[in-house]
């Protein structure tokens, strides 16, 4: 599995950067912020909404499902794959021995 990539240690986390957007949202909605302040603080959300964005799409590409057959063997799926012969005939999904 791949490593995910170093944070710099000027980048915030995820959580971070998503409460110091909601944050700048909050003082922009104010009817006292002055223009030049208004353009920097919708450039500093937009580079935050980017890095948030950035960091949701490294988790969907990390996230895993692993799945258990009756016989013990454990499948190991990439998110949103779907497994070979997954619906019968009738286009129900195929159980294929799978506790889950």
């Amino acid at each position: 599995m791949p490593k995910p990539a170093k944070k710099d240690a000027d980048t915030p986390a995820f959580e971070e950067a998503l409460a110091q957007l909601e944050e700048l949202v909050e003082e922009m909605e104010s009817d006292e912020v002055p223009l030049e302040d208004l353009i920097r603080k919708y450039e500093e959300g937009t580079r935050l909404y980017q890095l948030c964005e950035q960091r949701l799409n490294e988790a969907r590409g990390r996230i895993e499902i692993l799945r258990k057959k009756r016989n013990g063997e454990t499948v190991l799926e990439t998110f949103g794959d779907e497994p070979n012969g997954s619906e019968d005939e009738a286009g129900a999904p195929a159980n294929d021995g799978e506790l889950f």
